[in-house]
């Protein structure tokens, strides 16, 4: 059976030679985008090829259009997976030094494009450093396979989608950004602050435990249940400042057997770009609906 959420550090190492996974380092920092490849050529788990958030997992950003973030087109990271040798037969597995709040982005971009055979490992780097498993240098490459997409744009949502719903109680919108920015009281990296009117705060750090390991499926399924329970899954959405950790929220509910939300890939720094689109602060919707001018 393929992994299709989270894995162990144990589990990886006994397929770490399995010419069937291929396994992709995600690290990154917002703060230094150079650090997750100078980090990836010190050390990585062996036979790891190297994804860059920017470079590899998103698109080109249109200023006054687009997030931080945008999505690739379908075709061009289908390219990126085939050069990484990953296609239909492949198990993948995705990590990096966040909890799994980058590599879960790629979890999901595979997912979107038809490719369920894909998990984060569950801790980390951190975790395979702790469980004492080697590490290897320098930049790795993998003979190329013919990865073809099968999209699902269902799985997502864009911005008139979520400005019809605005109000609309059969929806569930859940922000995985942490609380201060949802509520408006500090933001450092976009220009704005607040969150899209509606939005519930459901930080993606609440699904980890202090060491950085994912909460139990029962622990996650009591965390998300409530909000969604009452929704059709076509009516729930995840996202974040720039559609990546939104991820993050999707893995934890999928891993805990519920159903797949669907994503705003433009997130909060699409929202905003458009001064007509509605901006609430404060907490879950109770205080500060308005347009802005």
């Amino acid at each position: 059976m393929p992994h299709t959420t989270l894995i162990s550090a144990s589990e990886l190492h006994a397929h770490r030679d399995d010419p069937a996974w291929v396994i992709v380092d995600c690290r990154f920092l917002l703060s230094d985008t150079a650090f997750g490849r100078t980090a990836y050529q010190k050390a990585h788990i062996p036979g790891a090829v190297y994804a860059h958030l920017d470079e590899d997992l998103s698109g080109p950003i249109l200023p006054g259009k687009t997030g931080r973030h945008p999505l690739p087109t379908a075709e061009t990271f289908a390219a990126r997976l085939s050069a990484w040798g990953i296609d239909e037969t492949v198990q993948v597995v995705a990590y990096d030094q966040l909890g799994g709040a980058i590599a879960a982005r790629l979890w999901w971009m595979l997912r979107w494009l038809g490719h369920d055979a894909v998990a984060v490992l569950d801790g980390g780097w951190q975790a395979w450093q702790q469980a004492g498993y080697a590490a290897r240098s320098g930049t790795e490459t993998r003979a190329s396979r013919s990865f073809v997409a099968q999209p699902y744009p269902e799985r997502l949502v864009d911005a008139a989608d979520l400005e019809a719903r605005v109000g609309d109680a059969t929806y569930c919108l859940l922000d995985a950004r942490a609380g201060a920015r949802y509520r408006g009281e500090e933001e450092r990296i976009d220009p704005i602050a607040g969150h899209i009117p509606g939005a519930v705060s459901v930080p993606l750090a609440d699904n980890l435990t202090p060491d950085g390991f994912f909460h139990p499926p029962e622990a996650l399924h009591a965390r998300f249940a409530p909000f969604v329970e009452d929704k059709t899954p076509e009516n729930v959405t995840v996202y974040c400042g720039s559609g990546v950790t939104a991820a993050h929220n999707a893995l934890a509910m999928v891993h805990a057997g519920l159903p797949e939300p669907r994503l705003y890939a433009g997130s909060w720094s699409e929202w905003i770009t458009d001064p007509a689109r509605p901006v609430e602060v404060g907490e879950d919707g109770a205080q500060g609906v308005g347009f802005r001018e």
